[in-house]
């Protein structure tokens, strides 16, 4: 059985295009990035903490972590906590180039470590102005997600281009992960 250690709607759906019979269980962990980590650091770090969290009660089964955050000049903006904190976020990146790293983790039964990866995609946002992001933030699209936007949802109307994975963007690079589902007999190829 495998097991999708993650509370995330978009990797739920993301998970089901690859693989049909899946458990999800919401591994519970301090997600805090540490002084001065990186954001490659931090979603590899997250990715196999959540994995291995929740195989120490799965045993038997395959997990999989994953975690998703956006970085621009170095500083990892996370899930906005209010709508001030989305508009500031959604103003820094306005106009510009940022990237996005999600890492994933695939444990065996047993806990033993079968995958794991870091892929970054660089987004740019196009130019925008006050009266676009307020109303961008009161769609409530922001809320939850990194970044404080949703590429697969009205967020995708903010976006210039993208250079990379657009799962990656959504919260699940289905090609890295498909290519080790499929490494480990979880998937064909």
């Amino acid at each position: 059985m495998l097991v999708l250690a993650s509370a995330s709607p978009r990797r739920r759906e993301l998970l089901g295009w690859l693989v049909a019979g899946w458990v999800i269980v919401v591994a519970e962990i301090d997600e805090r990035p540490v002084p001065e980590e990186a954001a490659g650091d931090l979603v590899s770090r997250l990715a196999l903490a959540k994995a291995r969290e929740v195989a120490s009660h799965r045993q038997s089964d395959w997990v999989l972590g994953a975690d998703t955050v956006v970085e621009i000049d170095g500083d990892i903006l996370g899930k906005p906590t209010d709508a001030a904190e989305a508009s500031a976020m959604l103003g820094r990146l306005a106009g510009r180039e940022h990237r996005v790293s999600t890492g994933f983790a695939l444990l065996a039964p047993g806990g033993a470590l079968s995958a794991a990866e870091v892929v970054v995609t660089r987004v740019r946002f196009r130019p925008l102005a006050a009266g676009a992001i307020a109303a961008y933030v009161a769609s409530g699209e922001p809320e939850g997600k990194a970044g404080g936007y949703a590429i697969q949802g009205r967020g995708a109307a903010l976006i210039e281009s993208i250079d990379g994975s657009l799962t990656n963007v959504i919260g699940l690079p289905l090609v890295e992960v498909s290519r080790a589902l499929e490494a480990a007999g979880l998937r064909d190829g």
